[in-house]
């Protein structure tokens, strides 16, 4: 299991800050949004609720050189790069030029009948002699939908890790708190990076994040089902929020973002347990009927 740190990276060790963030189809204040991504300092950046097409006003396409209307636009103004997603049912990664692309992709995830058609987005980056596989997830409203899609996202995550010989790092919005059952599925594999390390490194994470690490609402964050996963192998040197004025993070989104650093080391830790991923749906607590 990743272990929390002391906020400093050991010698050889690269530092990688990897971000989560419910972007809310970007239909808030678009303006604050690129400036708390920009004060995330992320060198890759996983984005929920993406729209696919540009922002519309009148059934017409918005276009704006000052306000990022479009995944393109806000990567451009945040300085950074779409690398995965983005067309895919609402998620996607960016990654800022610290880090080098080797892969990205999106893959649809199994739907189920009358709920929202769910995917996720990879991308496999590398930094200094380190690689990581990280995964951009959005989690269903319904519960059992939530774990069977946890159950199929990990084989996905964990199949290009192995490909690139790269950590697993998931990253995003679980739509629900500590302790439910995708979280649980997830502990047995990776370590919650703020249980294990909150706002470790003081001022570089805390000025934005809430008491207990909340992120939903974004004005009065009082649940956390926002967040970051680091898999076997990395460290986990801090995690919290945005250091940003408090009125941006209510204007940006409905959302506060997460943002994690993570220092691959091979250093003694407990174990991460392997479950079963095939028995999320015999748990699931309604009938799914998945369509192909």
């Amino acid at each position: 299991m990743p272990e929390a740190g002391d906020g400093t990276a050991r010698k050889g060790e690269s530092v990688l800050r990897v971000a989560t963030y419910n972007v809310r189809g970007l239909k808030d204040d678009r303006r604050a949004l690129a400036r708390v991504i920009r004060a995330l300092r992320p060198d890759v950046l996983c984005l929920q609720e993406v729209p696919r097409l540009p922002a519309r006003r009148h059934g017409r396409p918005v276009f704006s050189r000052a306000v990022p209307v479009s995944l393109a636009a806000l990567a451009r103004a945040a300085g950074l790069s779409v690398a995965a997603g983005g067309r895919l049912n609402g998620t996607a990664v960016l990654t800022s030029p610290a880090v080098r692309l080797l892969r990205g992709e999106g893959r649809r995830l199994r739907w189920f009948t009358g709920l929202e058609r769910r995917a996720v987005a990879v991308a496999v980056v590398e930094k200094g002699r380190d690689r990581y596989a990280v995964c951009s997830v959005h989690l269903d409203l319904l519960a059992g939908a939530r774990l069977s899609h946890a159950a199929e996202i990990v084989p996905i995550l964990e199949g290009a890790a192995r490909e690139f010989g790269a950590a697993p790092v998931l990253a995003g919005d679980l739509n629900e708190p500590p302790g439910a059952p995708v979280w649980r599925f997830l502990g047995a594999r990776y370590a919650d990076c703020f249980a294990a390390a909150p706002d470790a490194g003081g001022s570089r994470t805390a000025t934005g994040a809430a008491p207990g690490g909340g992120t939903f609402p974004a004005r009065d964050p009082r649940v956390r089902i926002d967040a970051v996963f680091a898999g076997p192998g990395l460290t986990v040197l801090s995690c919290g929020g945005a250091d940003v004025p408090s009125g941006d993070l209510t204007a940006a989104s409905d959302h506060r973002p997460v943002v994690a650093e993570i220092a691959s080391g091979r250093h003694a830790g407990r174990r991460v347990g392997l479950g079963i991923a095939t028995s999320a749906t015999e748990r699931a607590p309604f009938p799914l009927r998945s369509v192909p």
